[in-house]
């Protein structure tokens, strides 16, 4: 079979690593495209991943990323009219929604971002079958155009897919000069241009900084700090905020080997927060907006503390590194607990594509 995976986000460089590797170990034919996007981009390189990069990111504008999308639509029929593939399989992807039912394909989407609606409205309603964790309630799919009959949910949050694969990487400590005996507390900076935070961030300047001076200012110990910006806009704004107090990399790197040797994480989204969560790292969420439902659950399973107000974290992040030994003995107990009883999101989505296997002539 031909199966057609888009991959818009650093998210998905995991997630559908993971996957098609299990759907080419299993005989079928997997064709990968992404766009123009330096995260998705340079960790598609990292992690030795090939895709056809086919249209751009939209940027911060509506009109932009309307355009871009119109014309990413475009080279994408064009593209798909010659590879023929016999399903598609994106996270929300608008773009290969369209091309797909546009071309008869059926599509596969895979949410677990309700919260995003404007970009589930674009996409669901024209999917063959929806894909999401079982905690997301099916009702918050049925006002975003679902169908009870599409919907197919798994035990698990997506993470769950890559983190019980994970080899981590201590390269990535000696790329910056971290001692893993020392606080190291990583920030990661909130999707500034994703549409379900416009008007309620900076383009530039991230919702971390106040957070970040904060620590800095009231730490009692040294601290090893380490923010990753999402976009190169907010790269210079953060440099200029600390000079050379915290490390701002570059290039992407490889976010859970680093959180593996993290003793505090701070984030400002969505997976990386998952991520620290499920694999026992003291997490604290600052996402400006109101929580979504994968941070709910998180934070009821006590994996996740919301917490926005700056002197307010940097008590909490200072409590924990003061009581690292403790506080991450017990976060890792509660997190293997959960890890352990949820499924292989992999094998839910793999045994979903199987079924489209078009019959033998």
């Amino acid at each position: 079979m031909k199966i057609w995976i888009d991959i818009l986000t650093p998210k998905q460089v995991y997630l559908f690593g993971e996957l098609s590797r299990r759907l080419e170990s299993q005989g079928h034919d997997v064709f990968r495209t992404t766009r123009k996007y330096r995260e998705v981009n340079e960790l598609l390189a990292l992690k030795g991943l090939s895709a056809d990069e086919v249209g751009k990111h939209g940027g911060p504008t509506l009109e932009g990323k309307l355009t871009a999308s119109a014309q990413r639509t475009l080279e994408l029929a064009k593209l798909m009219s010659r590879i023929k593939p016999d399903v598609t399989v994106s996270f929300a992807s608008p773009e290969a929604s369209r091309t797909a039912i546009g071309l008869a394909i059926p599509g596969i989407t895979i949410n677990d971002s309700p919260h995003s609606e404007i970009v589930a409205r674009l996409t669901i309603p024209i999917s063959r079958v929806l894909l999401t964790p079982r905690i997301i309630p099916d009702k918050a799919w049925l006002k975003l155009g679902a169908t009870p009959e599409m919907i197919i949910r798994y035990n698990a949050l997506d993470p769950v897919a890559w983190l019980r694969r994970l080899t981590p990487d201590p390269r990535v400590l000696s790329e910056f000069n971290l001692d893993p005996n020392k606080p190291i507390v990583v920030f990661r900076a909130e999707e500034a241009f994703a549409s379900y935070l416009a008007d309620r961030t900076s383009r530039e300047k991230s919702v971390i900084i106040p957070l970040i001076n904060s620590l800095l200012e009231k730490a009692r110990r040294p601290i090893q700090v380490v923010a990753l910006p999402r976009y190169a806009e907010q790269v210079p704004a953060i440099r200029a905020a600390f000079e050379n107090q915290i490390i701002v990399p570059e290039k992407v790197i490889d976010g859970p080997s680093l959180l593996f040797f993290t003793w505090v994480f701070v984030g400002a989204g969505g997976t990386m927060t998952a991520e620290a969560a499920l694999m026992g790292v003291p997490t604290i969420t600052c996402f400006p907006s109101s929580p979504t439902l994968v941070d709910e659950y998180l934070i009821g399973q006590g994996l996740v503390w919301r917490i926005v107000e700056p002197e307010r974290a940097t008590r909490k992040a200072m409590q924990a590194i003061e009581n690292s030994e403790e506080v991450r003995r017990e976060q890792r107990a509660r997190a293997g607990a959960i890890m352990s009883s949820m499924q292989d999101p992999i094998d839910v989505i793999a045994e979903t594509v199987e079924k489209f296997t078009p019959p033998r002539r």
